[in-house]
Protein backbone atom coordinates (compact mmCIF):
# COMPACT_ATOMS: atom_id res chain seq x y z
CA UNK A 1 0.00 0.00 0.00
CA UNK A 2 1.39 3.39 -0.94
CA UNK A 3 1.74 6.19 1.54
CA UNK A 4 -0.50 9.07 0.40
CA UNK A 5 1.71 11.64 2.14
CA UNK A 6 4.92 10.59 0.41
CA UNK A 7 5.93 12.98 -2.29
CA UNK A 8 6.51 11.55 -5.71
CA UNK A 9 8.64 13.59 -8.09
CA UNK A 10 6.67 15.25 -10.85
CA UNK A 11 7.32 14.06 -14.40
CA UNK A 12 9.30 17.25 -14.92
CA UNK A 13 11.50 16.49 -11.88
CA UNK A 14 12.13 12.98 -13.09
CA UNK A 15 13.52 14.38 -16.32
CA UNK A 16 16.12 16.41 -14.42
CA UNK A 17 14.42 19.81 -14.44
CA UNK A 18 13.73 19.94 -10.73
CA UNK A 19 14.95 23.51 -10.17
CA UNK A 20 13.06 25.20 -12.95
CA UNK A 21 10.26 27.56 -12.00
CA UNK A 22 7.31 25.47 -13.10
CA UNK A 23 3.81 26.52 -13.98
CA UNK A 24 4.86 29.45 -16.13
CA UNK A 25 4.52 29.87 -19.86
CA UNK A 26 7.82 30.75 -21.45
CA UNK A 27 7.92 32.82 -24.60
CA UNK A 28 10.19 31.11 -27.18
CA UNK A 29 11.81 34.47 -27.96
CA UNK A 30 12.60 34.96 -24.26
CA UNK A 31 14.00 31.42 -24.06
CA UNK A 32 16.30 32.13 -27.02
CA UNK A 33 17.42 35.39 -25.38
CA UNK A 34 18.23 33.56 -22.13
CA UNK A 35 20.39 31.11 -24.11
CA UNK A 36 22.20 34.00 -25.79
CA UNK A 37 22.82 35.67 -22.44
CA UNK A 38 24.34 32.42 -21.11
CA UNK A 39 26.79 32.43 -24.01
CA UNK A 40 27.52 36.16 -23.66
CA UNK A 41 27.93 36.57 -19.92
CA UNK A 42 29.62 39.71 -18.65
CA UNK A 43 33.09 39.29 -17.13
CA UNK A 44 31.59 39.81 -13.67
CA UNK A 45 28.87 37.22 -14.26
CA UNK A 46 31.54 34.76 -15.39
CA UNK A 47 33.55 35.36 -12.22
CA UNK A 48 30.53 34.85 -9.99
CA UNK A 49 29.31 31.83 -11.97
CA UNK A 50 32.63 30.05 -11.38
CA UNK A 51 31.83 30.17 -7.65
CA UNK A 52 28.12 29.33 -7.88
CA UNK A 53 28.07 26.61 -10.54
CA UNK A 54 28.08 22.90 -9.77
CA UNK A 55 26.74 23.50 -6.24
CA UNK A 56 30.08 25.04 -5.20
CA UNK A 57 28.57 27.47 -2.70
CA UNK A 58 27.53 25.34 0.28
CA UNK A 59 25.92 22.74 -1.98
CA UNK A 60 23.29 25.20 -3.24
CA UNK A 61 22.11 24.79 -6.82
CA UNK A 62 22.06 27.95 -8.90
CA UNK A 63 20.79 28.46 -12.43
CA UNK A 64 21.94 31.27 -14.67
CA UNK A 65 19.72 33.37 -16.91
CA UNK A 66 16.57 31.85 -15.43
CA UNK A 67 13.25 33.02 -16.86
CA UNK A 68 10.87 33.98 -14.07
CA UNK A 69 7.49 35.51 -14.83
CA UNK A 70 8.74 36.94 -18.13
CA UNK A 71 11.99 38.33 -16.73
CA UNK A 72 15.46 36.84 -17.12
CA UNK A 73 17.27 36.70 -13.79
CA UNK A 74 21.08 36.60 -13.83
CA UNK A 75 21.21 33.84 -11.20
CA UNK A 76 18.51 31.95 -9.32
CA UNK A 77 18.62 29.57 -6.36
CA UNK A 78 15.31 27.72 -6.19
CA UNK A 79 15.92 26.21 -2.74
CA UNK A 80 16.47 29.68 -1.24
CA UNK A 81 13.96 31.42 -3.56
CA UNK A 82 16.71 33.94 -4.23
CA UNK A 83 17.32 35.96 -7.39
CA UNK A 84 20.76 37.51 -7.80
CA UNK A 85 21.26 40.40 -10.20
CA UNK A 86 24.74 41.58 -11.13
CA UNK A 87 24.34 45.25 -11.99
CA UNK A 88 26.55 47.08 -14.45
CA UNK A 89 26.36 50.60 -15.90
CA UNK A 90 23.18 49.81 -17.86
CA UNK A 91 21.22 49.58 -14.61
CA UNK A 92 21.87 53.27 -13.93
CA UNK A 93 19.81 54.02 -17.04
CA UNK A 94 16.98 51.59 -16.31
CA UNK A 95 16.28 52.23 -12.64
CA UNK A 96 12.49 52.42 -13.11
CA UNK A 97 12.45 49.12 -15.01
CA UNK A 98 14.54 47.48 -12.27
CA UNK A 99 12.14 48.71 -9.58
CA UNK A 100 9.13 47.34 -11.45
CA UNK A 101 10.94 44.06 -12.10
CA UNK A 102 11.83 43.81 -8.41
CA UNK A 103 8.17 44.27 -7.45
CA UNK A 104 7.11 41.46 -9.79
CA UNK A 105 9.78 39.08 -8.51
CA UNK A 106 9.09 39.78 -4.85
CA UNK A 107 5.38 39.44 -5.63
CA UNK A 108 6.19 35.87 -6.70
CA UNK A 109 7.56 35.22 -3.21
CA UNK A 110 11.19 35.57 -4.27
CA UNK A 111 13.93 37.60 -2.65
CA UNK A 112 16.17 39.83 -4.74
CA UNK A 113 19.84 40.52 -4.14
CA UNK A 114 21.49 43.19 -6.27
CA UNK A 115 25.28 43.17 -6.54
CA UNK A 116 27.33 45.75 -8.43
CA UNK A 117 29.97 44.73 -10.95
CA UNK A 118 32.62 46.52 -8.88
CA UNK A 119 31.74 44.42 -5.84
CA UNK A 120 32.27 41.21 -7.81
CA UNK A 121 35.63 42.43 -9.13
CA UNK A 122 36.95 44.00 -5.92
CA UNK A 123 35.23 42.20 -3.03
CA UNK A 124 34.36 38.72 -4.27
CA UNK A 125 34.80 37.07 -0.86
CA UNK A 126 32.33 39.52 0.70
CA UNK A 127 29.88 38.95 -2.17
CA UNK A 128 30.01 35.18 -1.68
CA UNK A 129 29.42 35.58 2.06
CA UNK A 130 26.48 37.89 1.36
CA UNK A 131 24.94 35.38 -1.06
CA UNK A 132 25.49 32.54 1.37
CA UNK A 133 23.84 34.51 4.19
CA UNK A 134 20.92 35.47 1.95
CA UNK A 135 20.39 31.81 1.02
CA UNK A 136 20.32 30.76 4.66
CA UNK A 137 17.79 33.40 5.74
CA UNK A 138 14.19 32.40 6.31
CA UNK A 139 11.81 33.83 3.76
Amino acid sequence: MSNPTSQQPSPREEKGNRNIVIGQKVNPVKLQRAKELRRQMTPEEKILWQHLRANRLHGLHFRRQQIIDGFIADFYCHAARLVIEVDGKIHEQQAEYDVERGKVLTGCGLRLLRIKNEEVRQELDKVLILISQACCKET
